[in-house]
């Protein structure tokens, strides 16, 4: 009957997205961001790393069934002492009707949502300034008479839409892309190897991009989750053609975590989502060996301007609170633009003249050309081809100035591999180790 009733509804859903799709045609967490839709890569920073992901103990094979038993009641207690140690009880926690609180996720760096357990397996992910959604288990119901507001998201979450480029590593890194069928980004776009390999063999289909996308295959393949960045708000419409199809939408928000570790912590989150929540704390936990490693490192005091030049001659920077700078100072530098703000906008970096560039950080001792926008830069040449002022810089006559790649976007799961870049950069170290950026020659 349940499958009668889907396949009903997926018909229905159908035709109302070929009919609402042709009408459409005719017609810190902080606030939306108000990027273009080029600035989306730079919103959503973020390598991606092949992790390795640990073999399941229920796969393994074992002689006598009496040793299954014992595996699995080890692996239960592992899991209970993993949930102990990855869990605190908030007495502020969201009561939910006809669910029974139990604890709350920990976080180390992440401030833009909170994830709250109930009985029986129930999740709430509360995404800051944005909306709360409750995962609900394969074999439970959505509870009566909870807040209308609250999205219900039922597992298994396995047909997924991903128009957050961001979150794609992280997946990868749980060893969860079998979960996203469709992509809003085509194959040519991806820079994360398994994306790649899994779109030319046909697991994940292209759907179109997020303000375009192809509402009879999210319909035809029975699409149960839509994950957007926050570039889906310049385009209402298209979420709520989504909504009305009855596919729930959840909005990504990790492009607005001030700790650069706060946007790789959604691995947690998403680690709720799939079922990998022990995946989610090893991975995350061996990516924060890097702050480890460096809290006691004394600052260089070296300055570091992290920019690239617009096509009209402008040049775009970080603002001070940004992730990057936060980058530059855990890795032993100083960013050239210690003071810089901008009040008017929620963008993560600020736009200016040459001139005022010029003024800051032409006694750099070090220019990073973020490539993740604009076409990486192989030579000096180039980059004095976008201005002839770059001959004045103290970085340029000394001959260093580096590069990222335009992978560095879409590596949100090792991300602290940029602090490690900076730090060898800052003190001469081995270039071979290096994941993001090269030295321009």
């Amino acid at each position: 009957m349940e499958k009668l009733r889907r396949k009903s509804y997926g018909w229905a859903a159908y035709f109302a997205a070929a009919l609402m799709s042709g009408s459409l045609l005719l017609t810190g967490c902080g606030t939306a961001n108000s990027e273009s839709t080029g600035t989306q890569a730079e919103e959503e920073t973020k390598p991606a790393a092949q992790a390795e992901t640990s073999v399941d103990p229920g796969d393994a094979d074992t002689a006598e069934s009496g040793t299954d038993d014992a595996d699995e009641t080890k692996d239960e207690k592992n899991e209970k002492d993993t949930a102990a140690d990855t869990r605190t009880v908030e007495t502020d926690a969201p009561q939910i009707n006809g669910l029974t609180y139990e604890s709350t996720l920990k976080l180390d760096y992440a401030e833009c949502y909170d994830v709250h357990y109930y009985k029986d397996g129930y999740a709430l992910i509360d995404v800051h300034d944005s909306a709360r959604y409750l995962i609900v288990p394969e074999s439970q119901e959505a509870p009566e008479g909870i807040d209308e507001d609250i999205i219900i998201l039922k597992e298994p979450l396995d047909k997924i839409y991903l128009a957050a480029t961001s979150a794609m590593a992280l997946f990868d890194s749980l060893d969860e892309l079998d979960s996203i069928r469709m992509s809003g980004t085509a194959k040519s776009g991806w820079y994360i190897d398994h994306a790649v390999e899994a779109m030319e063999s046909g697991d994940i289909l292209f759907a179109g991009k997020y303000s375009e996308p192809d509402y009879e295959m999210l319909v035809g393949e029975n699409c149960n989750l839509a994950i957007e960045s926050t570039m889906i708000q310049h385009v209402p419409k298209v979420q709520e053609m989504i909504e009305t199809l009855g596919i729930p939408v959840f909005i990504d928000r990790s492009s607005y975590e001030s700790h650069p570790l706060g946007r790789t912590e959604w691995i947690k989150l998403y680690g709720v989502m799939t079922g990998k929540e022990a995946e989610a704390e090893t991975f995350f936990n061996k990516q924060t060996e890097v702050i480890t490693e460096l809290k006691d490192f004394p600052n260089t005091e070296k300055k570091v301007a992290f920019f690239y030049v617009n096509t009209d001659g402008s040049v775009v920077v970080r603002k001070s609170s940004d992730y990057v700078p936060r980058m530059i100072e855990i890795a032993g530098g100083r960013y050239a633009f210690d003071d810089l703000e901008d009040d008017e906008s929620s963008r993560s970096s600020v736009q200016m003249s040459m001139e005022e560039f010029y003024a800051t950080a032409v006694d750099a001792d070090y220019l990073v050309y973020n490539a993740t926008i604009d076409s990486p830069i192989s030579s000096m040449e180039e980059l004095l081809a976008k201005s002839d002022l770059f001959e004045d810089f103290k970085a340029v006559k000394e001959g260093n100035v580096w590069s990222t790649g335009k992978y560095l976007y879409q590596a949100t799961d090792i991300v602290g591999n940029l602090i490690t870049d900076l730090h060898l950069m800052l003190t001469d170290g081995d270039t071979s180790n290096m994941t993001f950026i090269s030295k321009i020659e």
